[in-house]
Order: C-alpha cells, then structure tokens, then sequence
C-alpha cells in the first residue's frame, strides 16, 4: 500500500513556511527509457487549505533547480499577500523526480545494490516525472486543479500533464516554455553537460564530485537565461583601464559558486537532459495533434527577448492549443523574467482567470 510520511521542521530537507512530506508509491515506476525506477519517493509541500468543494486546488510544478516550496523561489507570485496566496487557494507543488530536494534522486542509494545512483540513476524525461504527480494527485484525492502553473521546465511538465489528463485542469498558464525542446536549447544543455564531464571529481564516488563542472555549467546557462543587455547594463565598468578582474567575470564565478553550494553535479546533470527530452508530440501524431488534446482554458505567456523559449515557440502554442491566450511578457531579463517579472505576471494571470469566470457566468 502506498504511505505518506510528514517530516517535521527540524527533519526538511529544504527551510520552508510548511513542513515537506514523502509519498511511497506501492509500486516500482517504470520510466519511458524501459528502466525502472525502484522504491520511489515524492517530496511535496502543500499550503493553505481545501475548500468545501474543492475548487480551489492551484498545482504549481517547478523549474530546474527549484524545491517544492514555490513561496521561496516565486515570490511576487505566491505568497501570503500574491496572486497564488495560501489564504484562498489549496497549492500544492511536488518536486520532481531527479532532484536532490527531496524526491527520488542521484545521491539516493539504489536498493538493488546499496550503492549510490550518482551517474547510474536512469534517464528521465517530462513524462516521467507527470508520471509521479499523476500518482499523487491521486493518493492525494484531488480530482480537479483550478489552475496548473509552471514556468520554463516546470511549464513543460503543465502542458506534459493537461494533454495526459485533460480533464483534469479548469486552467492551465504555461510561462516560457514550449512544444518541444529546440535543438538551439539542447546545444546550450549539451555544453553544459560537457562542462560537468571535463571535470575528473565528475567520476568519483562521491556525492559532491563535479562542483566545479557544476559551476562552469551554471555560467553557461546564464548566459542564456538573461540577455546583452542585461550583461551590458548590469556588469558594466567604471574604469577603462582595467585589464583583469572584470564584474562580468566575478558575477559568473559568483553564480556558479552559488548553485555549487545548494545543489549538486549529478542532480543538475540528470534533470539537464530530462529538459532535452520534452516533445509533447512524440508517440502521439505529432505537436498539433497532441496540443489540441488540451481542453483547459489557457494562458501561454512568453518572455520578451527569451532566447530559450522565443516568441515564435509561443505562438505554436497557442495556435494549436484549444480554448487559449496569448501574451508577452515585457522585460530585459531574457528567460529569467519568468521568475523575476512575478507582478507583470501576477497581473495577467489575474485578467485570466477573472475574464474565465466572466464568460462561464
């Protein structure tokens, strides 16, 4: 039978405003590669309240290097006085399966051999990991979610999920995402990945080896997640003469400095190329045929000058998928505006849901 366990403050494996519970799926998950992913466990958190109805669920499914508490990494979006607050709304936010916040994961020990997975955890795509909230959305008896929010991966697991079940979702809002995983955005995680394998600590048995490939792999990405003109404005000098020791340089040593110290080479790697797998058309006709399965009113909100996700990929989208919205977001932070322009957001989400109400009343 499947268990759920709830840790308590002192126990998290991640600080938070709600306690991180486990759930035990009964039963070996078997992955889309054909591997098997034994004694699964699901971290999640969950905040606020439900309704006598139930008609306030707001699933929330997080990026990359994200935990299972949204009020940490969303605010201005979700929190005690946002748009997604735990006064009126039930959310709920797993962490993915590959991750080291909690779920099944690369430093985990492999109970067919007592070692740990580290480079031998199996490949992972999208899928699976819907594949998990699927299973606790049904341990946790929820049978319809108001509203499935997700931003970049978190947004590709939405649409993964709403063509699955696509009665499940009144609305869907996917920010920063995409049909499919382009291959501009594969070159980018495949130099990543290689960043991580030229370092020989990569190969080791231990739980930390790879922190410097992580760090390279993190300064990559951020070249991708913001823009020229973020770099440009933010990093600028204030002296012509300098010939070392550059700002744009520290905030790329400081940014990769920063994720080494919370997350982990292995964990980055496998969810990293779980990224690549996402096409929402594979096995099933094709990205129209499988986008006009969703039936949940929705919003695609894209990034202006995202150079992971373009416009374009948003308007496919929205050309394909039933019943929805399109929007742009106005920033200079390239794909990191879906986390930082969380009040331009909020708001749009908003006129959303209220132009929703309006038409079904």
């Amino acid at each position: 039978m499947s268990s759920i366990k709830t840790l308590s403050q002192s126990e998290t494996t991640h600080s938070s405003l709600s306690e991180i519970q486990y759930f035990y799926p009964s039963e070996p998950l078997l992955l889309e590669s054909g591997e098997t992913l034994f004694e699964p466990r699901i971290a999640f958190q969950t905040f606020g309240e439900l309704n006598a109805d139930a008609s306030n669920v707001i699933w929330i499914c997080h990026a990359l290097t994200a935990s299972s508490n949204p009020l940490e990494w969303w605010p201005g979006l979700v929190g005690e006085n946002d748009l997604i607050n735990p006064d009126q709304h039930f959310i709920i936010c797993a962490n993915v399966l590959g991750s080291c916040y909690g779920s099944s994961g690369p430093k985990d020990f492999n109970p067919l051999n007592g070692d740990r997975y580290l480079r031998s955890f199996p490949n992972l795509t999208i899928r699976d990991m819907v594949q998990a909230h699927e299973l606790l959305k049904n341990y946790l008896g929820i049978d319809k979610i108001h509203l499935g929010l997700g931003g970049s991966m978190g947004a590709q697991q939405i649409l993964e999920w709403a063509i699955i079940n696509p009665e499940l979702f009144e609305h869907i809002t996917v920010v920063a995402s995409a049909a499919q995983s382009s291959p501009w955005g594969i070159a980018v995680r495949t130099a990543q990945r290689m960043a991580i394998e030229a370092d020989p600590s990569f190969y080791s048995s231990s739980p930390k080896g790879g922190w410097k490939g992580l760090e390279a792999a993190r300064a990559i990405a951020m070249l991708s997640y913001r823009t020229h003109q973020t770099y440009n404005e933010g990093q600028e000098e204030s002296s012509e003469t300098k010939l070392s020791n550059y700002k744009a340089e520290s905030y790329q040593r400081y940014q990769g400095m920063k994720l080494s110290k919370r997350f982990d080479a292995n964990t980055y790697y496998v969810l990293n190329k779980a990224m690549d797998t996402h096409h929402v058309g594979r096995n099933r006709d094709g990205i129209a045929n499988a986008l006009g399965k969703i039936s949940a009113k929705t919003l695609v909100l894209g990034i202006e000058g995202d150079q992971l996700f373009t416009a374009e990929e948003q308007r496919i989208l929205a050309r394909h998928i039933q019943n929805s919205r399109l929007a742009f977001v106005p920033s200079k932070y390239g794909h990191d505006g879906f986390l930082i322009e969380a009040a331009k957001i909020s708001e749009l989400i908003n006129n959303f849901l209220k132009k929703s109400q309006n038409e079904t009343h």
